[in-house]
């Protein structure tokens, strides 16, 4: 029987894998993680009727952390989005680059894990500062483009069960920090960038099935594994949280 040939960053993997989404231990546990981290940056809503863009929003898996908010996904698998509706998501299926929402929409607009799959990271900061209203909030995780995150998040974790599927990456689409930085500012967004990685404590206990989850933590560095925030038309801060 012939090898099966893997595509690198086949946006086909997430319809094909769909009904592991919503597994705690499946294949995008670690997408959980992230997504939690992720939604500790997002402010409770200030209004009633705020919205949140939640943009590569998968299966809905920030739902859980952002209630209070309209919640639109946006994605371009049909049977993620599917899940994502059945978690309160109103589901919009589109490329990330060409969003068909009104600008300045948004009070809160997400890119989790999305910028390092994009073959365009300009179009797709541009339509996110878009979306977002003066005084939104953007939040973004993402990859680096260095030579430590391609060994680490493809050449190690893709080799790892339950910790990222083989394939998913394209090495040549990490996001390179200084061009996404310059890209957020061009359009009016001064991030703050902090590293993250799975706290190793709660990992080991999680693979010991002793924890059902694992916080991300803070480090040092942002060459791998990175968080970014900011305000349109404000100055970079310590960061919001709750």
């Amino acid at each position: 029987m012939p090898r099966q040939t893997r595509i690198a960053n086949d946006p086909a993997l997430y319809d094909r894998l769909a009904g592991e989404w919503w597994r705690p231990r499946g294949v995008f546990a670690v997408l959980h993680w992230l997504a939690a981290a992720r939604g500790a940056l997002v402010p409770a809503p200030e209004r009633p009727g705020a919205v949140l863009v939640d943009l590569g929003c998968g299966a809905g898996l920030l739902a859980p952390h952002v209630e209070g908010y309209v919640h639109v996904g946006v994605d371009v698998s049909r049977e993620s989005l599917a899940l994502a509706r059945k978690h309160g998501v109103m589901a919009v299926r589109a490329d990330v680059a060409a969003v068909p929402l009104p600008d300045e929409c948004a009070d809160v607009v997400v890119a989790g894990e999305i910028l390092e799959h994009v073959p365009d990271l300009a179009a797709v900061v541009a339509e996110a500062c878009r979306l977002l209203r003066p005084g939104g909030l953007l939040v973004v995780d993402t990859l680096a483009a260095t030579a430590l995150c391609r060994f680490l998040a493809i050449g190690v974790a893709e080799r790892i069960p339950r910790i990222a599927t083989r394939g998913v990456h394209d090495p040549a689409l990490l996001v390179d920090r200084r061009e996404l930085v310059r890209e957020c500012r061009r359009h009016g967004v001064a991030l703050t960038l902090r590293g993250i990685m799975p706290h190793l404590g709660d990992a080991a206990l999680w693979l010991a099935r002793r924890r059902e989850a694992v916080r991300m933590a803070p480090v040092p560095t942002t060459a791998v594994l990175f968080q970014a925030w900011g305000v349109k038309g404000a100055r970079p801060e310590a960061g919001p949280g709750r």
